[in-house]
């Protein structure tokens, strides 16, 4: 009886040992090819990377992670939420990746672990196309702009106007488009956001809105994110490995081509962020 007691803890002891490497061994790429689905957090209203089209998503995003779902052998779901939520719902585990994309900054490198830049974040202006008071970025001095709530465009255009004379305004938008259409009815002079979304909506609607060049902000990069863990970076570095694959290939350069209307020189090392 004793040695069958002994025999049966030995089984119990090695069965809880296998159970836990078996845990430890199934990172986020592990859960994701299990699953057969890569889950993707975004928001909706951030044309040409991610909007509705007759309620279906369209846009670079949609093209990229359709290649993503080739290389990784997986499909990809994507949840459209505001923005102020998106972040919050990666962290609390409600998805495994944010598109967005996400401007690749110091502050967020040391919560979150990136991918290599898909695209060139440099921030702009967007002002309406008939307003020839609107020459140069310094002229929105003294007036009422706007941006995305919780964005790192918004932190870009409040640093830049706070160096111009006056006070100028600044609104918050829970998204893009409703900065775009208080832009058009006159409520504000101008939209700060990065040069690819403005440049598209400008194409979209040249009788509405125009560019103001240059762009105003620090260069930086668009990336995708994930969680900063060791059980998430395996899912970052085989992201990585497509991005790399895609440069090579071309694909990259043929969606970039295909949404912002130009190529894009993105390095294939983790650039170190401006600020």
């Amino acid at each position: 009886m004793n040695l069958f007691s002994k025999w049966k803890g030995r089984l119990l002891v090695a069965a809880l040992v296998a159970t836990a490497v078996s845990a430890h061994a199934e990172d986020q790429l592990a859960k994701v090819k299990k699953a057969g689905e890569l889950v993707v957090g975004t928001e909706m209203q951030f044309a040409p990377f991610d909007f509705l089209e007759n309620g279906q998503q369209q846009g670079f995003n949609k093209d990229f992670f359709a290649e993503l779902s080739k290389d990784l052998g997986v499909k990809v779901r994507s949840i459209d939420l505001p923005w102020p939520s998106v972040l919050p719902g990666l962290e609390a585990g409600k998805f495994d990746i944010v598109s967005g994309p996400v401007t690749i900054t110091k502050a967020r490198m040391e919560r979150y672990d990136f991918t290599l830049p898909i695209a060139d974040g440099t921030v702009a202006l967007l002002k309406r196309a008939n307003d020839t008071s609107i020459k140069t970025n310094a002229d929105v001095a003294g007036k009422a702009v706007g941006g995305g709530k919780g964005s790192a465009q918004l932190d870009q255009l409040k640093q830049y106007v706070a160096t111009l004379p006056g006070k100028t305004s600044v609104r918050e938008y829970i998204d893009n488009n409703q900065a775009y259409a208080d832009l058009a009815a006159g409520r504000i002079v101008a939209v700060g956001n990065s040069l690819p979304n403005i440049a598209y909506v400008a194409r979209q609607r040249p009788d509405t809105f125009a560019v103001v060049q240059p762009p105003f902000g620090t260069k930086v990069y668009f990336g995708y994110l994930g969680r900063k863990d060791a059980d998430s970076k395996p899912l970052i570095d085989a992201i990585d490995q497509a991005i790399v694959k895609m440069h090579g290939d071309g694909r990259l350069a043929a969606l970039q081509k295909k949404w912002f209307g130009v190529t894009m020189d993105t390095p294939t090392t983790m650039p170190t962020p401006n600020y």
